[in-house]
């Protein structure tokens, strides 16, 4: 319980990528957050009921719609020739060339693209999709035999709060913008939801489960994807 209705600025150990001010408010009825841009800090407003330990663990699981509001203030990275971006967290820079192949190709460091300039921009997405489809369906199966659990299907896509999802019919749904990601960081999405396929909830059945499938250094894997989030999130768009 909260002893005044004064708020409360945290800053560290909280598990968010940004400060957060919790604000308890007699009359409030239920927890709201808003990303303040300008201070670059959480408001999160909530009942004086509610305790500091549940308001965070709370702010926690919006974690996502977080990363995607910080984005918002990462300047955009626009696939461009001589444009740096990762491809599995290694720097690559994009070549293009009217000698090249018009499909892209991987060469020390550089993804190498021929064809118009103007369609670079369509064919490196087109080539980064799927990579990350074929990547990530293979780790579908791999965590699917270890847990003894299959998909009915992967797909990629690009939402914008949400790395993955799993339907309760079985079918996976993965950002192909994880591609852009440390290999750890993307596994790590690709296990918990695998891990949906035996647990469509976030129990400590399903927590003990993702641990079982991701195996050693799952907290460091999820920090890792805490911390490129929302350069991932801009790669590639115009603005």
């Amino acid at each position: 319980m909260w002893s005044n209705g004064r708020s409360e600025a945290l800053v560290a150990g909280t598990g968010l990528p940004v400060p957060i001010e919790i604000r308890p408010i007699r009359n409030a009825r239920r927890l709201r957050l808003r990303f303040d841009e300008a201070s670059g800090t959480l408001k999160l407003t909530c009942p004086t009921r509610t305790s500091r330990k549940a308001a965070l663990a709370w702010a926690l699981d919006q974690r996502q719609w977080i990363e995607s509001q910080i984005a918002r203030l990462v300047p955009a990275e626009p696939f461009a020739d001589g444009a740096i971006i990762p491809i599995e967290g290694e720097d690559t820079r994009i070549i293009w060339s009217s000698e090249e192949s018009r499909t892209p190709r991987l060469v020390n460091g550089e993804l190498r693209c021929g064809g118009t300039e103007g369609g670079l921009p369509r064919r490196i997405e087109r080539y980064l999709k799927e990579n990350a489809l074929k990547t990530m369906s293979a780790e579908v199966r791999e965590f699917g035999d270890v847990g003894g659990v299959s998909a009915t299907s992967v797909t990629v896509g690009d939402a914008a709060t949400r790395w993955g999802s799993c339907s309760s019919r079985g079918a996976i749904r993965l950002s192909w913008r994880l591609i852009l990601a440390p290999p750890p960081a993307r596994r790590y999405v690709v296990a918990h939801e695998v891990a949906h396929l035996k647990h469509l909830d976030h129990s400590h059945e399903f927590k003990a489960f993702e641990a079982l499938l991701f195996g050693p250094g799952l907290a460091q894997a999820k920090s890792s994807l805490r911390r490129v989030a929302p350069r991932i999130r801009r790669v590639g768009r115009l603005r």
